[in-house]
């Protein structure tokens, strides 16, 4: 029952703080001294914090607000790409306090060399994270692949190169590893930044193609946590083979390698997958907050961060939902909402100092660039052929276009929207239904650090058991 009380109470000031003791006693309907030898509970685990008197509009002194605390636990996010690596680290409030890319040429390397560098971005990320009183207690990480069901391993993550890559035993890390799929997490970040709908399909795109589909404010895993492989949907059954083993998957047709080709773009312009950068333990550029706005960008392999926003939390819109501790399993409850940094989010600035190969793509359209008009109409054409079957069977309130491919929505988009109208015809269907992510290829990376906040505030008492 104190469990249940003390995750109530932290709830409550999660979502409504700065609040008085008081006004939790109402919201929850515990007596007051239950609130008051919680909320102690939770003020000296460095959950809480006190600030100065809460105006309550009567008679007599006023008691202490209470707020979530910016300092102590946190979550720290990170993330094995195909052509670089990340970590994030967030605070109670789901501020983004520390935020570091950089470019690692994945697919080159073994799992255990890719591990190794990731770890010292971790250990990087740790350290800046201490100085400024954030204390990691989880690390999830982010990968391109499927996720099995032996917790750490990851089965297939063909861009990569990973097939059956025991993750988990293989990090040298000091805090233990859980791991979980790229598009899942995207997909989470985007339902608690920018909630769209409580029934979403999460496309992320780049060298691969992803989806996580979002039900009722839960995300929908599967009955063996595989679901989403929407770069494997066939759009041309007879097509060209894929490194799956079949054919016509949508990543012929839609995925990175694919776009680069019909646009007669080598795939080594802009950074591309030549380019490699192994973080140095410690050399983060120092403690940073928010993360990486439109534009910022340090040099090429090198950690980037961008001081922002970590003002106090926003209180999260619309059913908000808790992510507790085990694969795929999502609860509805108060919570934390994604503060000041992590919500305003731009689109771009997130590789090194070269252009990489989607922003790239983005100026040539921009400037009227034929083959890579008619390269992007092709893409989009294929995600909207695949995405108009998923709408038909799942029937989604909402279409999120995310990942690296939200950077090429203007140009995507159209010919997305041209399928989705001409093979959605049994139900009606909003072309503005189809909308692109706001924080496209940083969502993993937030997502993976809000899993582990998220966890805290659904249950503060398991930092303590």
């Amino acid at each position: 029952m104190r469990q249940h009380n003390l995750a109530l109470v932290m709830g409550t000031v999660a979502a409504h703080g700065p609040i008085s003791r008081a006004a939790v006693a109402g919201h929850t309907g515990l007596t007051r001294a239950a609130v008051s030898s919680l909320v102690d509970e939770l003020l000296a685990g460095g959950l809480l914090t006190e600030l100065g008197p809460a105006a309550n509009g009567r008679v007599g002194r006023p008691g202490s607000a209470l707020e979530v605390s910016e300092r102590g636990p946190a979550g720290l996010g990170l993330e094995v790409g195909v052509e670089h690596l990340g970590a994030c680290v967030t605070d109670l409030r789901g501020a983004v306090r520390v935020w570091i890319r950089v470019e690692s040429a994945n697919a080159a390397l073994t799992p255990a060399e890719a591990l190794t560098r990731l770890s010292a971005l971790a250990d990087d990320a740790t350290q800046q994270a201490a100085a400024l009183g954030l204390r990691p207690v989880a690390a999830i990480v982010a990968v391109p692949g499927l996720v099995g069901d032996v917790p750490g391993t990851v089965d297939h993550a063909p861009n990569l190169g990973w097939h059956d890559v025991p993750v988990a035993a293989l990090w040298p890390g000091e805090l233990p590893l859980r791991v979980e799929n790229e598009a899942n997490l995207g997909a989470l970040a985007e339902l608690w930044a920018h909630p769209v709908a409580a029934d979403f399909v999460h496309v992320s795109a780049e060298s691969g193609i992803g989806a996580a589909l979002v039900v009722g404010g839960r995300l929908f895993s599967g009955a063996r946590g595989l679901a989403g492989e929407l770069g494997h949907m066939p759009v041309h059954p007879e097509g060209h083979p894929c490194s799956c083993g079949a054919r016509g998957c949508l990543e012929q047709y839609a995925g990175k390698s694919a776009v680069l080709r019909m646009a007669g773009v080598p795939a080594e312009s802009g950074t591309g997958s030549a380019a490699a950068g192994a973080p140095a333990a410690g050399g983060g550029g120092g403690a940073a907050a928010g993360v990486p706005s439109a534009g910022d960008a340090g040099g090429a392999g090198e950690p980037t961060a961008a001081a922002g926003d970590v003002g106090g939390a926003e209180e999260a819109k619309g059913g908000v939902v808790e992510a507790v501790v085990g694969r795929g399993d999502v609860e509805g409850a108060n919570g934390v909402g994604v503060a000041g940094g992590a919500a305003g989010f731009g689109r771009r600035g997130v590789s090194g100092g070269r252009r990489d190969v989607i922003e790239m793509l983005a100026v040539r359209a921009g400037e009227g660039d034929a083959r890579v008009l008619d390269a992007l109409d092709q893409a989009g054409t294929a995600l909207g052929t695949a995405l108009a079957g998923a709408v038909n069977l799942l029937d989604p309130a909402a279409v999120v276009l995310g990942g690296a491919y939200a950077e090429l929505g203007t140009w995507l988009l159209p010919s997305m929207r041209r399928e989705l109208a001409e093979r959605v015809t049994v139900r009606s269907w909003d072309s503005g239904a189809l909308t692109v992510s706001e924080l496209g290829r940083r969502g993993p990376l937030l997502g993976a650090a809000l899993v582990t906040v998220r966890a805290i505030v659904e249950d503060p008492a398991a930092l303590w058991s």
